[in-house]
């Protein structure tokens, strides 16, 4: 058998609210102020009545006044007091300390109050079970406070009530995902279902926030449902843990039936204690009794919610959100499919067509009247803030799912049914507009967020900054960094910006951010400190040697950056110290370099894993080589090899490149020969560093030999390979080499670079081939842009506009901009300007050239073929 849904009958209930008198004209309505304060709060027991205060009123408030400033001791000695002041003692005398220490919550002293009130024998009413329960369980004391709500339980005389139970489970999802947490909260359940508490929609959402996966919501959502039509509130709480566990179209779903109460007038009429929104409507718990028949439960739920529903019905045994039948009117139906608020239509579709008004149907007369009509209904202002919450609530889950199209929707449905957007809401739309827009439109969003007086957050000036780090427009991005007002937010920016300076080789813009962190405090990471070496510790371009004033400046920098690293407590990482060892290797900070390297690197990073000392060991060793310190990076490598480091192909290839500055042929194939055995092939780098050995001995037909061996073995050659072959024959006055290598990088479709170019015209001027030599330029240069013929005559119209034939002053100016991020662009243009300017015509297919046909007939087959008696390997 199961318990009756109520304790109390409905006819003794209906008659003792039927003998209230009606108010007359001037009276109070106490009548209506009783069922309001039973309807918006059923915590109301809970409370401390305003009613004749106690004697000890003074007393516990100066108790009270002593706990909130931290003297316990003074508190303890004035409770003592107030229990010896006399032998008449009720639990009124303790009831506002109770209280204090549930809303603090203080657990400690709300037990020697109660241990102190149960060894004066005070008896004590249920609003003081409540405060001690509430007390223990938001003060993290939640084993006490169950085994209290089990040991009341027992009780004949004082029964916990379903309010104890749901606070006891809130304060057990405020601390979810613990394991004891949810032993406890198993434990609560049974206690509850053995005693036939029931569920209260304050149950159903205590549970919502307790659950770790989707398909318990969905299952709360179908038990809840069974007996509940729910409310806004708790449609607020249902959508929230969709988002949560990012099921978006439950969620959508969701929302639609909030916007449909609220059209039915289902309104929030008031705010609890605790500020918080509440329905209007009863909240009666509802039996533990799974077995009822259909009949009965629908018996139940009409008796439940008969004078609150204005004729909504509830159906049963539906797995599906969609199983609730909303009864509106029929202009409120009409006008909810008009302003098309259904989002899972994920695009903006426009209004319906509303009939003219006056044809007796009620309907409104134009899409103006039907926005009008929805904004009246949202005009109250709880309803506005809850359904804001749902509208960002989804908002920010289609942010994590790159779901551009749903956000945007709901955005504009928000707009049409003149539910505000708040800071927040744009916070969130920026932000997916932004992952799936781009950052431009993002920004076109702030401007209409400012346009309404809304001041973004930082954290929204902070995407945007981010975004436009990502896309390298440095004033932009620093534009909004200034904004930025809060420290929190100035971290990922700032460092996102310093990544754009390091990639853009702008310092001196890092600089200001730099002092705009120290200024704001922010609390640096691992990150920030990463840019700076990289950033500050090279004092010259990349196209200067340092020399001893910039290693000076940079020792300076360098010191100051360490002082400030250790200050915050901040230890070097692997990618610290490979950015400082790549910036003192440009330097040429030899003595530096290795003491980081050797000492430093050895010291934090020896045995840590998955780190391979390796690597910054290879960075020493390129930079070793390139000053052409070979000695010392002979002995690195013995180092290496004698300490149980394990050389990579790197390793291998950089100490390939060290015998060619010595020009040892047999040491480099010695350490081609190691590479191979250890596993590594040689690639296109080895093969660049093996061939610039053979070119620095004039051996010609077997650094030739080696290229057809690299492309034999699939490798692809790349521009610094075929640029070894042109110097040397620039050099030497090979012309002859030199148009094969130029032909064979042609057929291999390596484009050239400005290095190309220089060597090629550079060879023809020195033999007094001018004409020669300007052909091969803008033939070499028009490569540069594209080997493609088609897309250069695409490109021909703009780059000739704009940079070739432009005959402003600023010409120029734009084509050195497009240096940093376009080099070779750049000086494709600048020889084709200076071609133009020098009188001689300039040809868009460079492939018509006599100079390129001439190459093509001579080496087009593609395969350098010296003698059989010359033939070789490595």
């Amino acid at each position: 058998m199961h318990r009756s849904l109520f304790r109390v009958p409905f006819r003794l209930l209906a008659d003792s609210f039927y003998r209230l008198k009606v108010p007359k004209k001037g009276e109070k309505n106490v009548t209506h102020q009783r069922i309001q304060y039973i309807q918006t709060n059923s915590k109301a027991y809970g409370r401390v009545q305003n009613g004749p205060k106690p004697i000890t009123y003074n007393l516990q408030q100066e108790i009270v006044n002593a706990l909130r400033l931290g003297k316990r001791d003074e508190a303890v000695n004035l409770l003592w007091k107030l229990s010896s002041g006399s032998d008449s003692l009720r639990d009124d005398d303790f009831i506002y300390i109770l209280d204090y220490c549930a809303k603090a919550p203080d657990p400690v002293f709300v037990l020697e109050t109660w241990s102190l009130m149960k060894e004066k024998e005070i008896g004590m009413k249920k609003k003081c079970h409540l405060f001690v329960i509430q007390a223990l369980a938001k003060g993290n004391h939640l084993d006490v406070a169950l085994n209290l709500l089990e040991f009341l339980g027992e009780q004949n005389h004082m029964k916990p009530d379903l309010h104890m139970y749901n606070v006891f489970l809130n304060a057990c999802a405020q601390m979810q995902g613990d394991v004891h947490v949810e032993q406890l909260v198993v434990r609560c359940l049974k206690l509850m279902e053995d005693r036939f508490m029931g569920k209260s929609p304050v149950t159903y959402v205590a549970l919502l926030k307790l659950t770790e996966d989707l398909s318990a919501v969905h299952s709360i959502w179908k038990e809840f449902t069974k007996y509940y039509t729910p409310s806004i509130i708790c449609l607020r709480h249902f959508i929230s843990s969709f988002t949560r566990f990012g099921d978006l179209a439950s969620a959508c779903r969701a929302l639609q039936h909030m916007v449909a109460l609220v059209l039915q007038g289902d309104h929030l009429s008031m705010t609890s204690a605790e500020a918080k929104y509440r329905s209007s409507r009863l909240n009666i718990p509802i039996p533990v009794n799974h077995d009822l028949d259909i009949n009965k439960r629908e018996k139940h739920a009409s008796c439940v919610h008969a004078s609150h529903t204005h004729g909504a019905k509830t159906t049963a045994g539906e797995d599906d959100i969609q199983s609730i039948e909303l009864d509106m009117s029929s202009r409120e139906k009409y006008m909810l499919n008009g302003i098309n608020c259904f989002p899972q239509i994920y695009s903006c579709s426009p209004l319906f067509p509303v009939p003219n008004q006056g044809d007796g149907s009620g309907s409104l007369s134009s899409e103006n009247d039907a926005v009008s009509f929805l904004k009246r209904k949202f005009e109250t202002g709880p309803v506005q803030n809850v359904l804001r919450w749902s509208f960002n609530d989804i908002l920010h889950a289609c942010g994590q799912s790159a779901n551009y199209e749903l956000a945007d929707h709901l955005f504009q449905q928000m707009l049409k049914l003149g539910v505000e957007p708040s800071c927040f809401t744009y916070d969130r739309f920026i932000k997916v507009v932004v992952m799936w827009k781009g950052v431009d439109d993002g920004m076109e969003v702030l401007k209409a967020m400012k346009k309404k007086n809304l001041k973004p957050f930082g954290k929204t000036l902070a995407n945007l900054s981010i975004g436009y780090s990502k896309i390298l427009k440095l004033n932009l991005a620093e534009a909004l960094l200034d904004q930025i007002v809060e420290a929190q937010y100035l971290l990922y920016p700032c460092r996102a910006f310093l990544c754009a300076c390091d990639v853009m080789d702008k310092p001196e813009r890092a600089i200001r951010v730099w002092a705009k962190m120290k200024k704001m405090k922010v609390k640096l990471d691992i990150d920030i400190y990463e840019y700076l070496y990289s950033l500050f510790v090279t004092v010259n371009d990349p196209y200067e040697k340092g020399d001893l004033l910039s290693r000076k400046e940079a020792a300076d920098r360098l010191k100051r950056i360490e002082t400030h690293m250790m200050t915050n407590g901040v230890q070097h990482s692997p990618r610290s110290i490979q950015n400082l060892l790549k910036s003192l290797g440009a330097e040429g900070m030899i003595t530096e370099l290795l003491y980081y390297c050797l000492i430093v690197a050895k010291d934090q990073f020896s045995g840590r894993k998955p780190y391979r000392r390796e690597t910054m060991y290879n960075i020493a060793l390129h930079s070793l080589v390139d000053a052409k310190e070979n000695e010392k990076a002979i002995d690195i490598f013995k180092f290496m090899t004698s300490n149980g480091l394990q050389p990579d192909a790197a390793t291998y290839t950089i100490m390939v490149d060290c015998c060619s500055n010595i020009r040892c042929f047999k040491s480099a194939c010695a350490i081609v020969s190691m590479m191979i055995r250890d596993g590594f092939p040689p690639g296109t780098s080895t093969y660049t560093a093996l061939i610039k050995i053979l070119l620095a001995s004039q051996n010609f037909d077997e650094a030739l030999r080696l290229l057809n061996q690299l492309i034999a073995e699939g490798n692809q050659p790349d521009v610094l390979l075929f640029n070894t072959f042109l110097r040397e024959a620039y050099l030497k006055g090979r012309i002859d080499l030199l148009e094969r290598v130029v032909e064979r990088m042609h057929q291999e479709n390596v484009q050239p670079d400005a290095t190309t170019c220089s060597y090629v015209f550079s060879a023809y001027v020195d033999g007094d081939f001018i004409s020669t030599a300007i052909e091969a330029l803008q033939v070499l240069s028009m490569r540069m842009i594209s080997e493609d013929e088609n897309i250069l005559e695409e490109k021909r119209k703009d780059l000739e506009k704009e940079f070739i034939l432009a005959e402003d002053s600023e010409a120029e100016f734009r084509i050195i901009k497009l240096f940093k991020s376009q080099e070779s662009l750049s000086a494709a243009l600048l020889n084709l300007r200076w071609i133009e300017m020098s009188g001689f015509s300039i040809s868009w297919l460079p492939n018509e050239s006599d100079w390129a046909k001439r190459l093509y007939s001579a080496y087009g087959s593609g395969v350098f073929k010296p003698s059989p008696s010359e033939e070789t390997e490595v």
